[in-house]
């Protein structure tokens, strides 16, 4: 028997033979990336039911020598979760470990396996009149990928990315080995000084140190009104001025504002028919916010009215409009979230997650738009993010009737302009997408020696022989 079919036997011993899939077919979707930009190879997908045969299958893995890659709901940005050409990996597919395991309305946290998805997460807090308040675009991201990745979402502003939303993680280490749980459990313990916090190691990770199997999330109570609206504003600056004045009159009940530039709400209304335009004339940029009341409908009304009135007095905002229905405001938030979908049906785009102080985000646009045109003259910029936290989605598409082709050929040079600016106004390369495949050799030009030295330490240390998804992040 070859090493291979010895090595297939044993992890169909563990998951049994229905979860292990060698056919093509099967493979087809989860070796490629959800952009469609990388296609890697497998000898085999294993689809565990739990920790434990998540901890069986690695150290099988580890005997033979053989590269392991995670994967969640697939949905990543930049390649994190697709193995390289080489056909030598085992991809373990989280998808089976998709259960809720507890939810406590007292302790305010819920407990669920890294394969569920985030929208089934979201309802089982729901269902206790709690809020899971991560929301992201994708609807079939799954838990495990979110705290890989440390996702950012609409609602970071209010309550934080994935980081500050984990209590707990029980995760498998490269030699199988179990941290974060004892005899099976998992605690939610808000405090707990007992040495370093191996859980925060994970998170962003990206399954470069090990896998998430399970893990404890914060939950809040849910707020009794939600309000969104739409306000057109002139430029980048504006919108920042509106952002300090939103924070000023709403307090801790803005729980989101998003910048959206005119380019992709056009591209949003030509490939997601019937969205249309909110305002009678068209501006360059719009804000989405967002309030969450526990007070009452009326109450949250009554803030945003009052707001939007006083900004429009002012001149800081050109035009508004209130959601005045839960289907309205769907709307809206449809505006935002088919952005990445709109872009990739108008064709190929270069992405740029990014985050900068949040007072430097209109220069650092007026900057970097300018070099751009100036180096590749008619380029379009699809500018969109979450701008109270300060990440922004900076975005490039080919000049008008210019091919994708064009555009790709000079991505080093764009990325280089657009890395160039955010390093000079004290920014980060990735915001909450990662680095995955994408911004790997990026990472090295960002990040001082002595960090990459770190990281690299607590890997070898983590993983000795280099097998937990290899290629990615280092």
């Amino acid at each position: 028997m070859s090493e291979v079919s010895h090595l297939l036997e044993s992890l169909a011993t563990i998951v049994g033979k229905d979860n292990l899939k060698t056919d093509p077919a099967d493979l087809a979707g989860p070796l490629t990336d959800w952009r469609r930009r990388y296609h890697g190879k497998a000898c085999a997908m294993v689809l565990p039911a739990s920790t434990q045969d998540v901890s069986a299958i690695v150290k099988v893995c580890a005997r033979h020598r053989v590269p392991i890659v995670p994967q969640g709901g697939n949905t990543g940005l930049v390649g994190g979760a697709t193995p390289d050409a080489s056909g030598h990996s085992i991809l373990i597919k989280m998808s089976r470990m998709n259960h809720v395991v507890a939810v406590d309305p007292v302790g305010n946290t819920i407990t669920a396996e890294a394969g569920v998805i985030l929208s089934d997460l979201q309802a089982a807090a729901r269902a206790s009149s709690r809020l899971f308040p991560l929301s992201l675009a994708s609807g079939s991201c799954t838990l495990g990928g979110n705290l890989s990745t440390n996702a950012g979402g609409t609602a970071v502003l209010r309550y934080g990315n994935t980081r500050e939303l984990c209590l707990a993680i029980e995760a498998v280490l490269a030699d199988g080995s179990v941290i974060g749980s004892r005899q099976g459990r998992l605690n939610g313990l808000r405090k707990d000084n007992t040495g370093l916090a191996l859980a925060q190691c994970m998170i962003g990770a990206e399954g470069t140190l090990g896998i998430i199997t399970r893990a404890v999330m914060k939950l809040f109570p849910l707020p009794r009104a939600q309000v969104t609206a739409l306000a057109a504003v002139a430029s980048p600056d504006a919108a920042l001025r509106f952002l300090e004045r939103a924070q000023m009159h709403c307090g801790s009940t803005l729980t989101a504002f998003e910048l959206i530039n005119e380019l992709a709400v056009t591209l949003v209304e030509r490939h997601f028919p019937p969205a249309r335009y909110p305002f009678a004339t068209r501006h360059p940029f719009m804000v989405l916010l967002e309030i969450s009341d526990h007070d009452d409908q009326a109450h949250a009304m009554q803030l945003l009215e009052g707001l939007m009135q006083g900004a429009l007095e002012d001149g800081m905002i050109g035009d508004a409009v209130i959601a005045q229905s839960v289907a309205q405001s769907k709307q809206f938030w449809a505006l935002r979230e088919n952005i990445s979908e709109a872009q990739a049906a108008e064709g190929k785009n270069i992405k740029h997650d990014i985050s900068l102080p949040i007072a430097s985000i209109a220069r650092f646009v007026e900057a970097t738009d300018a070099a751009l045109q100036q180096a590749f003259p008619g380029v379009r910029m699809v500018n969109f993010g979450h701008l109270g936290d300060g990440n922004l989605h900076y975005n490039v598409s080919p000049a008008a009737g210019a091919s994708d082709q064009a555009l790709l050929e000079n991505q080093d040079a764009i990325n280089a302009i657009v890395y160039a600016a955010v390093e000079r106004f004290a920014g980060s390369i990735s915001a909450e997408h990662g680095i995955g495949q994408l911004k790997r050799e990026a990472l090295r030009l960002h990040k001082s020696g002595a960090e990459l030295a770190a990281m690299a330490q607590i890997k070898a240390a983590l993983d000795p022989l280099g097998l937990m998804n290899p290629g990615k992040m280092l």
